[in-house]
């Protein structure tokens, strides 16, 4: 994808929010640290100019919240800033690669430590399946079939969305 695709994308994202939401009302956005967090603030500028009404934005760090804990160290990468209320909302979550599950299932974890939203949606920038979980995303910019040992990359230049996405082995 490049930087145009990655636009589109985001573009396309916001409208089926919307669409999928009757609106923004009610609507918060929380990217997670830290791939999630220049494409939720991308998604929430796009949602801003589509509908002419700020939504809320957060950020959610979920390294206490991973099941992984004691196999690798925790690396806490970011604060946690969730801004509004998330009980009786609903909840986009947004991440920029989608893989085994494991990330949003903690993030569900962690967004439910702080109330018990509506409900709880999910934007991927790319989903490239091998889940472990069923997990499974409301909202998504590219499927990209990987292998498993494959690594994808998402690079981004801030909420420019500047660079691309791509595969490395």
């Amino acid at each position: 994808m490049d930087a145009d695709d990655v636009r589109r994308a985001v573009t396309r994202i916001a409208h089926e929010v919307v669409e999928r939401n009757a609106g923004l009302d009610d609507v918060v956005v929380i990217g997670l640290q830290t791939g999630g967090v220049p494409l939720a603030q991308a998604l929430a500028a796009e949602l801003t100019r589509i509908e002419g009404a700020t939504v809320p934005l957060g950020t959610l760090d979920v390294a206490f919240y991973r099941d992984d804990i004691g196999l690798r160290p925790v690396m806490p990468e970011a604060v946690t800033d969730i801004p509004s209320e998330v009980s009786g909302r609903t909840v986009v979550l947004v991440d920029d690669v989608l893989f085994t599950g494991r990330t949003i299932r903690a993030a569900l974890n962690a967004v439910c430590d702080y109330g018990r939203p509506r409900a709880v949606q999910l934007a991927v920038m790319v989903d490239r399946g091998h889940r472990e979980l069923p997990i499974r995303p409301d909202f998504v910019g590219k499927n990209l079939p990987t292998r498993r040992d494959e690594a994808v990359d998402v690079h981004l230049d801030g909420v420019d969305l500047g660079d691309l996405v791509r595969t490395r082995p």
